[in-house]
């Protein structure tokens, strides 16, 4: 009798990273200059064409300000991976 080899078959398409619940990230203010940590679900990230258009926010939880601050490589590599929702922004023709 033959043994069967089980071999790892490779996935299609994303496969989905777990991410913890409590991932926190530490933001300010420009406003109340507040300091605090946010939960990914409290920020949002934009990712435009250019370093102007990509940028990420969040609303103050000290003084209820929509806070809009720009959002580097190393920005944007540190909030997608602790899943916060990111908006892909496309130019118009």
């Amino acid at each position: 009798m033959n043994p069967t080899y089980l071999m790892p078959v490779a996935p299609t398409g994303p496969v989905p990273v777990p991410v913890p619940a409590a991932v926190r990230f530490r933001a300010a203010c420009p406003d109340c200059r507040g300091r605090f940590e946010l939960a990914s679900g409290a920020l949002r990230l934009a990712i435009g064409a250019t370093s102007r258009t990509t940028f990420y926010t969040f609303t103050c939880p000290e003084c209820a300000a929509p806070v809009r601050k720009p959002a580097g490589e190393r920005i944007i590599e540190l909030l997608t991976g602790g899943g916060v929702r990111t908006l892909r922004l496309h130019a118009t023709p």
